[in-house]
């Protein structure tokens, strides 16, 4: 008797399974540097639903009455994205990171996908961490940078109620096509990268085998070609987690944001960091949100690192120094080295 063939719904599913336990293995591999490897302290799950009914995934490290710190990552990265920063924080603070919807094990949601909406899954995220009265350290990179500065100009009395302190690393504020130098040649001089060209790069569903001129690629482009080893290997496998529909779908986003002056409302002591070779968000960037901050009399420290867009990774040992000194700034705790 020939044998079943296997029915074309559970093939789906067992498909389905298959890439969803893929993604989950490059977001929890282990490295010979610990620093990039999954926190080993205990972890809480929060509860966090959105308003449109989405389940997003947030995860509590440290002690339950420490300072908190939140973390906010950037487009195709998750929370782990963030494991140099909870490794290095979450014996001391209550370290907060959570997947944006879409990415890691967050929900898409049925909401019209708008930076608002973003800024909205950010209020709800802090709500749900945050105790009557407590305020937080505020972290963001890349497009959650972008999320902080659209909650900020979304909800404006909530900065100084929930803030203490914000860093912004490696963002904008709009016009990402327009000054991107990920496309040679292109927003270097007169050449200007035409808005469809980027709008389609950007929106594409891209894959990222991991095959040598992938990796090359993504080092090039993304990061720097300092990047190597296990630094290179952790950012293009979190960034290969993401799954390419999301991916495509937050690139038309990207593409058309604007959170105008938003930043300008983030009143309490707020520090920039830009990467010197950040090709998706050069330092002209950065700028223009410090013009904003020093307007507003708000802006704590400026500084460039010698990275690409991956700041917080690449040069994570100088990234985790700048956010301790914020933390002990923001919580009155005497300046130290971290892990001292």
């Amino acid at each position: 008797m020939p044998a079943m063939l296997p029915h074309p719904a559970d093939l789906g599913r067992k498909v389905r399974d298959l890439v969803r336990e893929h993604r989950a293995d490059l977001r929890t591999r282990t490295y010979d540097n610990a620093d990039l490897n999954p926190p080993t302290g205990p972890c809480e799950v929060v509860p966090v639903t959105a308003s449109d009914g989405a389940r997003l995934r947030a995860h509590a490290y440290g002690p339950a009455d420490g300072d908190v710190i939140v973390l906010v990552h950037g487009w195709t990265c998750c929370l782990e994205y963030w494991n140099p920063q909870i490794n290095a924080f979450a014996d001391e603070y209550r370290v907060i990171a959570y997947d944006v919807r879409g990415h890691g094990e967050s929900d898409e949601g049925t909401a019209a996908l708008t930076v608002d909406q973003l800024a909205d899954d950010l209020a709800d995220v802090l709500d749900a961490v945050l105790r009557p009265g407590q305020r937080a350290v505020l972290v963001g990179h890349s497009l959650g940078g972008m999320t902080i500065q659209a909650w900020a100009g979304r909800y404006p009395q909530r900065v100084q109620r929930q803030l203490l302190a914000v860093l912004l690393a490696n963002t904008a504020v709009g016009d990402l096509i327009a000054e991107t130098t990920v496309v040679p040649f292109f927003n270097r001089g007169i050449a200007k990268l035409p808005f469809m060209i980027g709008l389609l790069g950007l929106s594409a569903r891209t894959l990222f085998p991991p095959i040598p001129l992938v990796t090359w690629v993504f080092r090039r482009q993304v990061m720097s070609l300092a990047s190597v080893g296990d630094i290179a290997a952790f950012g293009l496998n979190i960034v290969r987690s993401c799954r390419s529909r999301v991916r495509g779908r937050f690139g038309t986003l990207l593409s058309y944001l604007d959170v105008g002056r938003g930043a300008a409302n983030l009143t309490v002591p707020t520090t920039v960091i830009a990467g010197s070779a950040d090709d998706m968000t050069p330092p002209a960037h950065s700028e223009r949100i410090v013009e904003m901050l020093s307007a507003a009399g708000s802006l704590d420290g400026y500084r460039i690192l010698p990275t690409g867009h991956l700041g917080n990774v690449e040069a994570y040992q100088e990234f985790n120094a700048e956010l301790a000194r914020v933390a002990n700034s923001a919580f009155g705790i005497p300046a130290r080295a971290v892990g001292a």
